[in-house]
């Protein structure tokens, strides 16, 4: 670990006289390059930095209390120690996490969907209220959030919605998202006030650019409509809306957000290039089984993670063994305690492996 450590530290070294080079100065996709690896490394450096320190003055601090035959120094050298050595267990566990390795995807931007499942209109609220609390989330971090796409049921529900969720750090933490959301209400059509439950499956995919996926022009049949509304009731007098469809996978991707038909195109490509690369991460960790058992965040689409019981006013994550009573702040976008024991788990099973 410090060997690596060491490595970094150099290689960090090394890149900040390489900045303040003309050379490098002039070239600027070269200088930001590098100073895109050094806001990489940065965390790990400073944090190793900081332990080197510690176990200086820790070295110092026991070779006083040796040599020293002063009480008071002895006293004051001692009560340096403890504080030291609590210090650099900490910071040794901080280094083991920041060289744990990182997902290539985390600060990327998000495409989430959110489709109703099993549960006919009470499904689709369910859906609705999940694409509101993630919104919210959204919001509290500051990140811009884009409506692709939105099938509503006219009666405050949605059949499927797509959202581009732009921001820093936005997939490292939606990610855990993806999944079965279960929840286990009275609906308001119920007379016997009988329980009910429904489901909604969220897909969280990292935005590729095409570097990362290229499709053939050749493979994509584009379709123009007009754009409709609750009702079919004309929205747009041209045809700006767009359906995409991949004749290889057979993946289908609508947008009709934007009166422009290219800006609707753009979008819905952007959707279609996120699906075919998260097909192949799915292939990818499917190969991998061990590695996927140990990451809460698996993007199975298949597995139910989220249950949201409001008789009782709880959210429980099965895949951590974790219950909330704030069905109603978590609902309302305040999914930080969940999301942070998400990373904390999934830490923990890497770290077995480290």
């Amino acid at each position: 670990m410090f060997d690596k450590l060491d490595f970094i530290l150099e290689k960090y070294e090394e890149l900040s006289m390489k900045v303040s080079e003309p050379e490098v100065i002039n070239n600027q996709p070269l200088w930001q390059k590098h100073i895109k690896e050094m806001g990489e490394m940065e965390p790990i450096v400073n944090s190793y930095r900081e332990y080197k320190k510690a176990k200086n003055e820790l070295s110092e601090a026991k070779e006083l209390l040796e040599m020293e035959s002063d009480p008071e120094l002895r006293e004051l050298a001692k009560m340096e120690i403890d504080p030291l050595e609590e210090k650099i267990g900490k910071l040794e566990e901080e280094l083991k996490i920041l060289l744990l390795p990182k997902d290539p995807n985390d600060e990327k931007n998000v495409i989430l969907e959110v489709r109703a499942g099993t549960g006919g209109e009470e499904a689709a609220l369910f859906g609705q209220d999940l694409l509101r609390m993630y919104m919210r989330y959204a919001e509290r971090h500051r990140w811009k959030t884009e409506v692709i796409e939105l099938n509503d049921t006219g009666i405050g529900g949605i059949k499927e919605a797509v959202v581009m969720i732009k921001g820093k750090g936005a997939y490292s933490r939606l990610k855990y998202e993806s999944g079965v959301h279960r929840v286990q209400r009275v609906p308001e059509t119920e007379s016997g006030g009988r329980v009910h439950t429904s489901a909604a499956t969220v897909a969280v995919l990292p935005e590729v650019d095409d570097v990362e996926v290229e499709v053939n022009p050749n493979d994509v049949r584009v379709d123009v409509y007009r754009s409709s509304g609750n009702g079919g009731q004309s929205v747009n007098t041209t045809d700006s809306a767009v359906r995409l469809t991949h004749i290889p996978t057979g993946l289908v991707v609508t947008c009709q957000d934007e009166k422009s038909q290219i800006k609707n195109k753009d979008k819905a490509f952007k959707v279609l290039k996120a699906r075919l690369y998260d097909l192949k991460l799915q292939e990818q960790t499917d190969e991998i089984s061990a590695e996927r058992k140990a990451q809460v965040g698996s993007g199975d689409r298949s597995e139910r993670i989220r249950t949201y019981n409001f008789p009782q006013g709880r959210v429980s994550d099965h895949r951590i063994g974790l219950t909330l009573y704030k069905l109603g702040q978590i609902l309302d976008g305040e999914l930080e305690e969940i999301i942070d024991s998400l990373i904390t788990h999934e830490q923990a099973e890497k770290m077995k492996n480290f």
